[in-house]
C-alpha cells in the first residue's frame, strides 16, 4: 500500500476502528494508496542492508517505487504484490520506463495469499491488523535470515529488532516516518546435544520469536548462560563454561566455545 495524504490514512483507520475490525483485503474495504516518500524507499532498503542475490518482495507495492528503486539502485531482482489491478499496470510502466524490466515482477493479489517463499528482503506500508495477519505467514514461509522492514506500522505480537526514525522532507516536513525491522529466526526451541571428550553437552532452548534462552548441562552439571541472542541463523550465548558463537542450520547448531583463551569447534544436533 502506497494514498494521497496522511488524512485519508487517518480517517481510514478510524472508519475502519468504528466499524468493529473489517477485513483490510476484503471487497467492502480497500486499503487506501499513500505514497512512500522517496527519501523513506531509500532508508528502508538501507535499512534492509541490500546485498548482491537478494530477492526484494514488496507487500502492497503500489506504483513500484520499492521494487524499482532496489533493482535500479541494488541491481537486485524485485517482486511488487498489489491488490489494485490498475496500479499494477502503472507498475509495470514505470519499471519499463525506468530500464529494470527485466528485474521486476509486479503481480495482482491479496498478499495474504501471495507466495512469500522467494524473498530475502520484505519490504511493507500495510495497516496494522493487515502486519499481524501477516506474522505466521512470514514465520511459516520466510527462511530464516529473511529481512522485514516496514514503514509505520509494527507487529503487535513480534518486537523488531530494530527501529530508525526519519525526519521528512518537502510537503511531509516537520513530521518524522518510523521504519521497523525483524531478521525471521530459526527455529531453535528444544533440546540439542554436542558429544565432546569429556562428555555429553546439552542445551535446552526456550524460544519467543528471536528472544531466547539457553540452559545447559555438561553431563549432569549444569550451567546457566547470559547475553544468550538469537539474529536470524546466528547464536550467540556466555557461561562460566566459555563463551559460544554459531550458526543454526537445519538440524544443527555448529559454532566455536571460547573458554581460558582458547577455542574449539563444537556441532550440537537437535534432539527428538
Amino acid at each position: 500500500m502506497t494514498g494521497r495524504v496522511a488524512a485519508r490514512l487517518a480517517g481510514f483507520l478510524a472508519a475502519v476502528a468504528c466499524a468493529g475490525g473489517v477485513r483490510a483485503q476484503s471487497a467492502e474495504v480497500v486499503p487506501p494508496f499513500v505514497t512512500t516518500p522517496p527519501e523513506v524507499v531509500e532508508r528502508m532498503l538501507a535499512f534492509a542492508q541490500i546485498r548482491h542475490g537478494d530477492v526484494v518482495m514488496d507487500l502492497g507495492s503500489g506504483d513500484g517505487r520499492i521494487v524499482i528503486a532496489a533493482a535500479k539502485n541494488y541491481g537486485v531482482r524485485g517482486i511488487g504484490v498489489e491488490l489494485d489491478a490498475a496500479l499494477v499496470a502503472a507498475a509495470r510502466e514505470n519499471a519499463q520506463r525506468a530500464g529494470v524490466e527485466q528485474l521486476t515482477t509486479f503481480l495482482h493479489g491479496d498478499v495474504l495469499k501471495a507466495n512469500l517463499s522467494s524473498a530475502s528482503v520484505v519490504t511493507a506500508y500495510l495497516l496494522p491488523w493487515l502486519m499481524d495477519q501477516l506474522e505466521p505467514k512470514f514465520l511459516a514461509e520466510l527462511a530464516p535470515g529473511t529481512r522485514i522492514v516496514s514503514h509505520a506500522f509494527p507487529m503487535s505480537g513480534w518486537a523488531p529488532d530494530a527501529t530508525q526514525e526519519i525526519p521528512l522532507t518537502g510537503e511531509h516536513a516537520g513530521r518524522n516516518a518510523q521504519l521497523y525491522l525483524w531478521v525471521v529466526p530459526a527455529q531453535i526451541r528444544g533440546e540439542w546435544l554436542s558429544v565432546q571428550p569429556e562428555g555429553e553437552w546439552r542445551l535446552r532452548v526456550e524460544q519467543n520469536f528471536q528472544q531466547i534462552e539457553v540452559g545447559g548441562a555438561i553431563g549432569d552439571a549444569t550451567f546457566t548462560t547470559t547475553n544468550s541472542r538469537l539474529r536470524g541463523t546466528q547464536m550467540e550465548w556466555q557461561s562460566a563454561v566459555g563463551n559460544f558463537a554459531g550458526r543454526v542450520l537445519s538440524f544443527q547448531i555448529v559454532g566455536t566455545l571460547t573458554a581460558n583463551g582458547a577455542s574449539r569447534s563444537m556441532v550440537f544436533a537437535r534432539q527428538e
